[in-house]
């Protein structure tokens, strides 16, 4: 046997990148786990890339240090660990210990002093040691038996460290990488380094003289009087900074060498410790399935499998499979399997033997184009729209979805990432497989089925969700036209405002820099113009838009900034991103559209995304006149749910006052404007109807005092006299409010009009501020979701009228509360009439839904 290879990890620093890199993740009883789910995967990676012989995880022990004893302000700047994050580690600890991992923690050591120790081991006793961080720190410890596995970007991205690795990226042997801290400090640990030395000039000083002694000692022959100035009146300050970036080498831990070996147990307390965490995909990972446990999880299944190896027998199969009233569909990277029942399947493997035949996929779906086109034979799916997407590309039109187990899964719980039909199976099915097929599929919608009825979601996944799969894909293949030579002349008048903001700005700050950099801006503004600073990030000066507001009184140069800011994201994002999406085909832009991302059922658009094109500003209006009716005889319909959301609040809060006022037909800010300000409604201003409706639609999200204030640019103080006089005259809305939080609350979740659920672990945190956010979250769902119900039914409902009428005017895009029909002109009046109908009329409320129409040639002119 080799030399035992030693892999000893950095907890903290580990968790910390986890936390950070992965959205919040909980458990069903709301303990969050998104940290230490992040850590074990990274550990399972570590484990299978590296094998290593040993391997162990140090943490840092709660109390001082050394280096506290030596600087009182060591780690003072440091941000107070996330409240979410903190229970996370003794979920963590006590994972590693049924897994049978080493844990190091020591009293007055940290983590790194404990992978020092290691590294010192390592060297003296021949082991090849692997250190794991995201600490740059760790880079002095590296020697011709150490290297160091840096995370670089969140816990995915890692770069491996050795001595010649250290000389090629600084230019210095791994002990240099003291001196450098010495010199540049470390914001983060607050390690203090000499003042106005960056990493740039550190570098410089140190590939000259080699130490931080040395280039002390020689700071008088130095160019540069300010820097030379700094190394004599610092040089005190350099070498604390030097102690305190010394890693530490004694800390008393050791490893006996008969524990070299570990081995993951497959243990009942392992998997059930995994299962409470709700970690499904890492329990496969490990392969845990105790005898004990078979009968719950299962990963064997008898199924009769049939190999389809030819096209001859794939033709014959389907004259036997087109007489099925019901199948499952799979199709999966270089596989097509099709099940009749669930204890039967057809694999038809595209990279074997049919490849030799010259029959790819595209081959196989034409061969299956008479059972995808069949309406009778009934079908049962795994993310239906990319199947339908992937036949039109074939030319084939698909036919009677009856279940999608994709979208019913995001129902179920539609705050997860990912929806794999193996995690599915293990969820809801009780079956553990890593290669699912059709038969499984088959087997999982109907317990799946039996789920939506038993939260009672299956009346909105049959006439709500599962219709607009179809609704999509078409809007999707349909796409919107554009008017190319119209957007590449809108590209040349921003690049041509962007020259002149340039000059302008150059001009206010009297030299010229590169204003797309905060740090170069940073230094005009705070250095040379001498501007208050506001905060400050890691890397210097912040300039991020909130700070940029706080400046614009002082100096003129910051609006500036401001609106050339604004004209580069339109042009880079919205002209450029444009121009490379255009269908060079048909002219057309073909966006995605997502049905299963938000958490309240909205749904969301990408490459790109057409329902965030900027229209706060004129010129980020005047990129929706590129988006055209799609020829000469066809115009463009813009149907819009007029203050839906506040509508939907009126009809669930039952506030008489705001039901009348909709009966009424009445200007709702107007009406609101009147009852919080106490005046009759022809005498209300301008600004008081604006600071209404900052009220109306604040309420709808839980606003805060803080929040209006911030809005309107008055005090809380006045703030919150609005809000008070607005549930004054709108008890039922306060009543209302504070009800859902209380419902929200008791059992975990909150439903919209029509059912759909949004659980909300974010109540039961020890974190105020997140718990705050949990109950906004539980006041607005409810609201907001069911306004995005009502779109879902007026979209199904003008698709199916649509075709029905055999029209050729085609749904083409949705932007939250509003449609739009690219509209052959002869069909019009039919189409105006046809599409308020449909949505006035999607649900029954206790007030009117009102719908506002445009027509024009170009999304600008019709909105």
């Amino acid at each position: 046997m080799g030399r035992p290879r030693v892999m000893i990890i950095d907890g903290n620093s580990l968790m910390h990148r986890a936390f950070y890199a992965l959205p919040m993740l909980t458990n069903k009883k709301g303990v969050p786990t998104n940290a230490v789910y992040g850590f074990t995967n990274m550990l399972l990676r570590l484990i299978e890339d590296y094998k290593p012989d040993y391997l162990g995880v140090a943490f840092d022990k709660k109390g001082p240090t050394f280096r506290h004893e030596a600087y009182t302000e060591y780690k003072a700047t440091r941000q107070k660990t996330p409240e979410e994050l903190i229970p996370q580690f003794d979920l963590l600890k006590r994972m590693l210990q049924l897994m049978g991992i080493a844990i190091y923690e020591v009293e007055g050591y940290e983590a790194d002093d404990i992978l020092g120790t290691f590294a010192r081991l390592a060297r003296e006793r021949g082991w090849e040691a692997y250190l794991v961080t995201g600490d740059r720190d760790a880079l002095q410890l590296v020697s011709p038996e150490v290297r160091v596995i840096m995370t670089k970007k969140g816990i995915s991205d890692v770069r491996v460290f050795d001595v010649e690795g250290i000389k090629n990226e600084y230019g210095l042997t791994p002990a240099q990488i003291i001196d450098l801290k010495a010199l540049m400090g470390d914001s983060s640990d607050n390690i203090p380094g000499v003042p106005g030395i960056g990493e740039k000039t550190a570098l410089k000083l140190l590939h000259q003289y080699h130490t931080v002694e040395q280039v002390l000692d020689n700071a008088d022959k130095i160019s540069g009087q300010k820097l030379k100035e700094a190394l004599i009146k610092y040089r005190e300050q350099a070498m604390l900074s030097k102690r305190l970036a010394t890693i530490m080498q004694d800390a008393p831990v050791d490893i006996k060498l008969e524990d070299r070996c570990y081995e993951i147990p497959h243990s009942r307390e392992l998997l059930e410790f995994l299962e409470e965490l709700e970690f499904h995909s890492i329990i496969k990972k490990l392969g845990i399935q105790p005898e004990s446990r078979v009968s719950v999880k299962t990963s064997v299944r008898e199924k009769n499998v049939i190999e389809v190896n030819t096209g001859e027998e794939l033709r014959q199969q389907v004259e036997n499979l087109i007489k099925s009233s019901r199948l499952a569909i799979l199709v999966t990277d270089g596989c097509v399997t099709i099940a009749d029942n669930p204890g039967r399947v057809y694999r038809i493997k595209v990279k074997n033997d049919l490849l030799s035949q010259g029959l790819n996929l595209q081959d196989i779906f034409i061969e299956l184009k008479p059972i995808l086109e069949r309406q009778e034979v009934r079908k049962i799916v795994h993310d239906g729209k990319r199947l339908i997407l992937e036949a039109h590309r074939c030319g084939i039109h698909v036919e009677g979805l009856e279940f999608d187990v994709f979208i019913a899964a995001y129902l179920l719980d539609p705050a997860k990432n990912r929806y794999d039909l193996s995690q599915l199976l293990y969820e809801y099915a009780d079956l553990d497989v890593d290669d699912a097929d059709a038969a499984d599929l088959y087997l999982l919608a109907d317990h799946m089925r039996d789920k939506l009825k038993e939260t009672e979601m299956l009346y909105l996944y049959e006439e709500i969700e599962h219709p607009l799969i179809n609704v999509l894909a078409d809007m999707e293949i349909t796409g919107f036209k554009v008017d190319k030579r119209m957007l590449e002349q809108l590209g040349e008048e921003f690049s041509a405002e962007l020259s002149s903001l340039t000059r302008e700005i150059y001009a206010l700050a009297g030299e010229e820099f590169n204003i797309n950099s905060p740090r170069q801006l940073g230094s005009v503004l705070f250095e040379k113009l001498g501007l208050p600073v506001i905060k400050k990030s890691k890397t210097g000066y912040s300039t991020d838009i909130e700070v940029l507001e706080q400046l614009r009184p002082y100096h003129e140069l910051v609006e500036k900034i401001i609106e050339y800011r604004q004209v580069m994201k339109l042009k880079s994002t919205y002209i450029d991103g444009l121009l490379s999406v255009i269908d060079p085909g048909d002219g057309r832009i073909h966006s995605s559209f997502n049905q299963t991302v938000t958490a309240t059922g909205r749904i969301s658009s990408a490459e790109p995304n057409l329902q965030n094109i900027p229209v706060k500003l004129e010129m980020g209006r005047r990129i929706r006149k590129v988006f055209v009716a799609s020829g000469e005889d066809y115009v463009l319909v813009d149907a819009d749910y007029s203050q839906i959301e506040l509508r939907v609040l009126a009809h669930m809060s039952g506030d008489p006052t705001f039901i009348d006022a909709f009966r009424n037909n009445q200007d709702i800010h107007l009406r609101t404007a009147s009852e919080i300000f106490g005046v009759p409604i022809d005498k209300v201003t301008p600004e008081q109807r604006s600071s209404a409706k900052a009220v109306n639609f604040g309420i709808v999200y839980g606003i805060s005092d803080y929040g209006l204030a911030k809005s309107l640019g008055i005090s809380r103080k006045q703030a919150r006299e609005y809000i008070d006089s607005y549930f004054a005259r709108y008890p039922k809305v306060k009543e209302y409010m504070e009800r859902i939080v209380e419902i929200a609350k008791k059992q975990g979740y909150v439903t919209t009009l029509m059912n759909r659920r949004r659980y909300l672990p974010e109540l039961k945190s020890r974190n105020f501020n997140i718990r705050s956010q949990g109950e906004r979250l539980a006041m607005n769902t409810p609201i907001q979701g069911s306004a995005a119900d009502i779109i879902k039914k007026a979209m199904n409902d003008v698709y199916a009228e649509l075709k029905r009428r055999n029209l050729k005017s085609k749904l083409i895009l949705q932007v939250h509360d509003e449609l739009i029909i690219d509209t052959y002109r002869p069909e019009l009046e039919e189409v105006k009439d046809l599409v308020v109908r449909c949505m006035e009329n999607a649900v029954k409320l206790s007030v009117p839904l009102v719908v506002d129409v445009g027509v024009g040639r170009s999304w600008y002119d019709a909105k």
